[in-house]
């Protein structure tokens, strides 16, 4: 029954993807800033000596996907579904596509509304609700491979303008979705302590590199995009297509080695700079949560290309964008010892991305590249054009040159020893429920 799943159906034609006004038995649900009914992000968890498992993130608490099929919660189609999401890693599920998706998310809310017909069978359930607090957090999916994108259009401007002022935009940029592969090894879920790097550096007017650790560690703030069933070598996803191989979303920082960064990069591209660690946040949104919060494709500048036809559908353009506020924050260790709260040092959108996430996944593949289900697609940081909205150090210090004053007056050039990055992400709309997507943390360890 479940091949039947692999059959997608169109971008916005979706199932039970918004509930408005409904609330759940979850008592913590309701009102949660990332968590409510409306959302029901997937991820994969361990609590205590148990194995890890699929679950479902619900106020402060994981439905134990695992705890539910072993006591029949699920009936029909969405129990096979809930099966195949319930493993120690997402891959399969993602394989099944949209109309799996849907069928679990139908299930769940149903399961878990406040006027469910199983409430009080739910809650006699032992361990179907596990706090959130005292589990463990995995990978949502064994990636086979991570490639990251340049779509956001202000950050490459932003960085252009550093190292190019009269020509900040190759001619390109306009014409491609940039991207590249990175290293799918050293992902690593929300939580995980980064090493600082040690590289090759070529320091200002000396004539020879030298070896040592990097001294100009940045983040970027992205969105991880994961790919659901894929397609086979040779065969390329149509852009009228692409929204059906994108399962969901997640938060990506894509630490980066600046100084190792500017001696390595041409003429292949960065390397070492960013190979050695890229955070992202453990849940996957899916594209049904997110359904209420698409929008048009911002328009193109005047004297702007239009895309190329393979890049080009009306749908994509008049859908195909995400309004997905962006949050970036730093809490120095000075900061956590005096009890302070992490300060913001931007604020942005995805509505910055010059492509869509369709136009990203069509372009990766029209060359015949397999996308795989659990391949995740980084989308380059996301900045704004303004100051208080950039994604980067490398742009808020204008490449090292303005230090930023943080609350408590300790300055930063680039991140120090104890320095921890926040992402968080937001979705909101009028007349409907906020959702968002958790944190994405990690810390830098010398």
């Amino acid at each position: 029954m479940l091949e039947g799943y692999g059959q997608d159906i169109h971008q916005g034609a979706t199932l039970m993807t918004t509930v408005l006004n409904r609330r759940s038995w979850v008592e913590s649900a309701n009102g949660h800033v990332d968590f409510p009914l409306q959302n029901l992000p997937l991820g994969v968890f361990s609590h205590g000596q148990t194995g890890a498992r699929g679950g479902v993130a619900i106020g402060d608490w994981i439905f134990d996907l695992r705890a539910a099929t072993d006591s029949g919660v699920f009936q029909g189609p969405a129990a096979e579904v809930a099966e195949v999401a319930s493993r120690d890693q997402l891959n399969d599920f993602l394989a099944l596509g949209a109309a799996a998706r849907q069928a679990l998310r139908a299930a769940l809310l149903q399961l878990l509304d406040e006027d469910s017909p199983q409430r009080d069978r739910l809650q006699g359930v032992a361990g179907l609700l596990l706090p959130i607090s005292e589990c463990t957090l995995h990978m949502p999916a064994r990636v086979g491979d991570y490639s990251d994108f340049y779509v956001g259009i202000h950050h490459a401007l932003n960085v252009g303008k550093l190292f190019r002022p009269d020509n900040p935009l190759l001619p390109n940029y306009k014409y491609v979705p940039i991207g590249y592969h990175g290293r799918a090894s050293t992902l690593c879920p929300s939580g995980t302590a980064v090493r600082r790097p040690s590289g090759q550096t070529l320091a200002a007017g000396q004539e020879f590199p030298v070896f040592g650790p990097c001294k100009r560690l940045d983040y970027e703030l992205e969105l991880g995009v994961w790919i659901g069933p894929g397609n086979a070598q040779g065969e390329a996803i149509g852009i009228d297509r692409a929204a059906e191989h994108i399962a969901g979303l997640c938060l990506l920082n894509d630490w980066s080695a600046r100084d190792i960064q500017a001696w390595e990069y041409q003429p292949l591209g960065p390397f070492l700079s960013k190979s050695f660690a890229t955070t992202i946040s453990p849940w996957i949104v899916t594209a049904e949560a997110l359904e209420p919060f698409r929008r048009a494709q911002p328009p193109r500048p005047d004297g702007d290309p239009q895309p190329l036809a393979y890049l080009l559908d009306d749908h994509d353009q008049q859908g195909g964008a995400l309004d997905i506020e962006l949050e970036v924050l730093l809490l120095t260790a000075q900061m956590k010892d005096a009890g302070l709260a992490p300060h913001r040092l931007g604020l942005s959108n995805s509505l910055n991305m010059y492509w869509t996430v369709a136009q990203m996944v069509a372009h990766h593949s029209v060359n015949g590249c397999k996308l795989q289900p659990g391949d995740l697609l980084g989308t380059g940081t996301l900045s704004g054009p303004q100051e208080g909205q950039y994604g980067s150090l490398l742009e808020m210090t204008a490449g090292g040159k303005q230090p930023v004053t943080l609350p408590n007056g300790e300055e930063r050039m680039f991140l120090q020893r104890g320095d921890e990055v926040l992402l968080r992400a937001r979705c909101h709309r009028e007349g409907h429920v906020s959702i968002g997507f958790g944190e994405c943390r990690g810390v830098v360890l010398d």
